[in-house]
């Protein structure tokens, strides 16, 4: 018998095992992710170039790049009539200048966060080219800071701008000479600025304007013109924006229509709210009813304030507030104490004549002292010729304001439990809130609040007390 088949069947089985055993082996893992950005090897005119004539630079890197939400991203100074043309391909970003170029004039081109490799995404931060159609660069820089005047915090929203004209207009009318970024601490800066007097302004960029457009835009202005001339200056603006009044006006659509919801369906029971915590009140507030819709009839004569024994309570009030729609129960709280308010079915009713189904009672107490705990703050370095005013602030509301005369501590033997936010008003018309201020004619700057960098947290039943040193501006 031949032997050869048999060998040969054989072979093929080993090798059929071994290739299947190989099958089952994990396929090798990839290197380190990539995490750097382009690398930039070569430039065509080169950086930081002089007697530029050209109207096209090209950037080539190391790897395939692209460039993404350029429109938000690009800052060219000075400020372009027509801002350049941002393309890429392969390896190479090519950027085309539209605009006619100044004589002896240095140009920035930042790209901020849009470049960017193709693979993996990592960016190359504020990618900055620069060149001078002059004889050398303009390598003067101007620094500074925003905050927010009502606040006294900063807004990475708002841009600095720098015009060339003296004109209280050329905020609203004219494009600025430059303009830069705020930071998240609100800080600025300008650089490849020529030497000269500039005026200083800062806004919310409403529409990409870069303009001064209504007095509810956020906005701050430089009381004096600002020196550009290598010596190192840092002025602080701080931004305001004007409370227009909103009564009166009615919601319209584009032509002008008046707007009006579509019906729900009727519901015939009066609806309203009470603004207890879990069903205890507040031994510092007030207790409120709130109604959906503005009441036409109130009747107080059926309205019941009584102990939980339906003994009736004087001493309080009942005050409606402009709208109709809100009633405030006004009375001295004693501490863990039992109360019901009844309300006839024929208390109240509404525009549309809703009122109760049915006589209703609310059922409450009120909270204990121990559930508050005491507070005590006491203020160093306070200047009282500045007619300081405390502000405590919680979730960006203010809940309390206390204005400082002799003394600098405020104490209180009750205070809610939480965490808050402390704020110094510097009320220079002494009317005890904060005022904004006028740019047009009046050059008038806003009244300065100072944010308290520490929270200040109270715990209950505790004896709070902190010591605070403010910080001079």
């Amino acid at each position: 018998m031949d032997q050869k088949p048999l060998l040969f069947s054989i072979v093929i089985l080993v090798f059929i095992i071994a290739v299947s055993s190989c099958a089952n082996i994990v396929a090798p893992q990839g290197g380190p992710r990539d995490s750097l950005p382009p690398v930039l090897i070569s430039t065509n005119p080169v950086d930081s170039a002089t007697n530029f004539t050209g109207n096209r630079i090209s950037f080539v890197f190391d790897e395939y790049v692209e460039v993404q939400e350029v429109q938000s991203n690009l800052l060219v100074s000075p400020t372009p009539i027509i801002n350049p043309l941002v393309e890429y391909k392969l390896r190479t970003l090519t950027i085309k200048i539209k605009d006619t170029l100044e004589k002896n004039t240095t140009y920035a081109i930042d790209l901020g966060n849009a470049l960017r490799d193709i693979n993996e995404g990592n960016i190359l931060k504020n990618f900055t080219y620069v060149f001078t159609t002059g004889d050398s660069l303009d390598l003067n820089e101007l620094t500074g800071r925003v905050m927010l005047a009502e606040t006294g915090m900063p807004d990475s929203t708002l841009i600095a701008v720098l015009h060339r004209s003296g004109e209280d207009s050329a905020v609203a009318k004219e494009r600025p000479r430059y303009y830069a970024k705020l930071d998240s601490s609100g800080n600025f800066r300008f650089r490849y600025l020529a030497p000269g007097n500039y005026y200083l302004y800062a806004l919310k960029d409403e529409g990409g304007l870069k303009r001064y457009t209504g007095r509810s835009q956020l906005f701050a202005f430089a009381e004096k013109p600002v020196s550009v001339s290598g010596k190192a200056i840092s002025p602080t603006l701080f931004a305001y924006a004007e409370k227009i009044p909103e009564e009166g006006k009615k919601k319209t659509n584009t032509r002008g229509v008046v707007v009006t919801k579509p019906k729900k369906e009727e519901d015939k029971r009066l609806r309203f709210q009470v603004n207890l915590e879990g069903g205890l009140q507040d031994l510092l507030g007030d207790l409120q009813l709130s109604f959906n819709d503005p009441l036409k009839t109130f009747d107080s004569s059926k309205l019941a304030f009584t102990d939980n024994d339906f003994r009736p309570i004087s001493g309080y009030t009942i005050t409606p507030d402009s709208t109709n729609k809100l009633f405030t129960i006004r009375y001295p709280w004693k501490e863990n104490t039992e109360y019901r308010l009844v309300l006839d079915k024929e208390f109240a009713s509404d525009s549309v004549d809703r009122k109760l189904l049915k006589t209703d009672t609310i059922e409450f107490r009120s909270k204990k002292q121990s559930d508050y705990g005491t507070l005590k703050l006491r203020f160093a370095a306070m200047d009282l010729a500045r007619k300081p005013v405390l502000q405590i602030v919680q979730n960006d509301k203010t809940i309390l304001t206390y204005a400082f005369s002799t003394a600098k501590e405020y104490s209180v033997k009750l205070f809610n439990p939480g965490e808050y936010d402390l704020r110094i008003l510097y009320d220079t018309n002494g009317n005890g809130v904060w005022d904004a201020g006028s740019f047009f004619g009046k050059h008038l700057q806003p009244e300065r609040v100072l944010h308290i960098s520490k929270k200040l947290k109270i715990r209950p039943n505790w004896d709070n007390e902190e010591n605070i040193t403010l910080v001079a501006e």
